[in-house]
């Protein structure tokens, strides 16, 4: 069955190279996410040994999601926390045969859970932009290799490139350019410690029933400077990606969600599906609809496959 599998996979045109493994790295203490079997939160300290796991499994490339001690109002803690503490130890373990791209955010930093500031009751747009050049800069200052911009704010990727470039970094941006305003993201919440309950992020995230719009923000993306742009969740918007992948000379990535992640999990637990068939079929769609890099909570089960 693991041929079959592997040749699924080989028949997609997926090599490991276009795997991105993601790592919820922590300040605490280790724990799983309930709402994702198997998924670890890391401490820092441990930080390099879950990264080795993912080198040996011939994962090229991470993406770390920072969950801080604690929170406040303007998510200051973005600014040099967790994740610069992460991507050094990282870099000091494994110099340049990892690619470390971080997300750039403020949700799991203050205390609405919302990607950007709250001023006046909603999210104020050029004061998060201006928080994100400075948590990007410092990503980029601790050794980051892609930096990826997820607040779905206008003009992030204009003032993060206009940063990076005054203070001399010409790392690349992969930027969360179709980010559908979706409950598929619930389980990452829980996860990163969000506000409890729904938050309602539709005023600035791309909806579901408008393509174009999401066809305009990858394009504005570019225009401002992106090197790479993303659609996410994965498997209800793969039309976006092959028509990106038409459009645009840029690559593309496609984010394969908690959520999505969570469903095959829960539906395997009671025996309704065949897990390793899901998770496969669902990477090989993404590879086949186009995407460049695939972000996936199954990256480690994927990679063994094709090794």
């Amino acid at each position: 069955m693991q041929a079959q599998y592997a040749d699924v996979l080989a028949l997609s045109g997926l090599r490991r190279e276009h795997l991105v493994c993601p790592v919820f790295v922590s300040e605490r203490q280790q724990v799983e996410v309930s709402a994702m079997p198997g998924m670890p939160i890391v401490p820092v300290g441990c930080i390099a040994g879950r990264v080795q796991e993912i080198a040996d499994a011939g994962i090229p490339s991470i993406i770390l999601f920072g969950i801080p001690k604690s929170r406040n109002g303007d998510g200051s803690g973005a600014q040099d926390g967790v994740v610069q503490h992460a991507v050094r130890e990282i870099k000091s373990a494994f110099g340049r045969s990892i690619d470390i791209i971080t997300d750039v955010c403020l949700c799991q930093y203050n205390l609405s859970g919302h990607c950007g500031i709250i001023k006046n009751g909603s999210v104020d747009n050029d004061s998060t932009i201006s928080a994100l050049a400075q948590i990007a800069t410092s990503h980029a200052d601790a050794g980051a290799d892609i930096v990826a911009p997820s607040a779905m704010m206008d003009g992030q990727v204009r003032a993060i490139r206009d940063a990076l470039d005054y203070n001399g970094h010409s790392i690349r941006i992969l930027s969360y350019s179709a980010k559908h305003a979706s409950s598929l993201y619930t389980p990452f919440r829980s996860a990163a410690f969000a506000k409890k309950g729904a938050i309602d992020k539709s005023s600035y995230q791309v909806s579901y029933a408008n393509p174009k719009q999401a066809m305009r923000e990858m394009a504005q993306d570019i225009e401002e400077g992106a090197d790479m742009v993303m659609v996410k969740p994965g498997l209800a918007y793969l039309d976006l990606v092959r028509r990106a992948k038409e459009q645009f000379s840029a690559p593309v990535a496609v984010q394969n969600v908690s959520g999505e992640y969570a469903m095959i999990k829960a539906a395997a637990r009671r025996g309704w599906i065949d897990e390793e068939q899901w998770k496969i079929a669902s990477i090989a769609a993404m590879r086949r609809a186009g995407a460049d890099r695939i972000i996936s909570y199954f990256a480690l089960d994927v990679a063994r496959h094709l090794q």
